[in-house]
């Protein structure tokens, strides 16, 4: 049986026809996908690269959670993995910009079915959540723990 040359080494694990559960030992295809872009910052650089090359700086600067060592190695393995590709513009001083690659771009309408999933129910949600009153009122000092009232040793205890 002849395998597809546009498939990948992920992808040929898998005979034309198989499924996951057909093969035990078979590496399934979606299970494969999240392998590569299965992180949030993945995804999210993915996604960000989704509106074209951009450079490392730009990248860290449009998420303030993302830090400077994540990213690196985050665009090292995504390169690794051939959905990213860096380009090194030799100009005093150099410059150096990320893109996706044909791979990279083809998970567009993934990406965008994720979007439209997460505004739809996940958005709601968290607005709810932040929304509920809380149960019980917070401390005024951040991790104050109770007060535990010991009785006086004088104070007679009822039983």
């Amino acid at each position: 049986m002849e395998r597809s040359r546009n498939r990948g080494p992920i992808a040929e694990d898998l005979r034309d026809g198989e499924t996951c559960d057909s093969q035990g030992r078979a590496l399934c295809p979606v299970l494969a996908a999240v392998g590569v872009i299965g992180t949030e910052w993945r995804l999210a650089i993915i996604h960000r690269l989704l509106d074209g090359p951009q450079r490392f700086s730009e990248i860290l600067k449009s998420n303030p959670r993302l830090n400077a060592k994540t990213l690196s190695a985050t665009l090292k393995f995504l390169e690794g993995q051939g959905v990213v590709q860096r380009h090194v513009i030799s100009t005093r001083p150099f410059s150096v910009t990320y893109s996706l690659t044909e791979m990279g771009l083809s998970l567009a309408p993934a990406a965008r079915e994720l979007r439209i999933w997460g505004e739809r129910w996940l958005v709601p949600r968290a607005t709810a959540r932040a929304n509920a009153p809380t149960a019980r009122p917070t401390p005024v000092i951040e991790g104050e723990l109770p007060r535990i009232v010991v009785p006086d040793a004088g104070t007679p205890r009822s039983h």
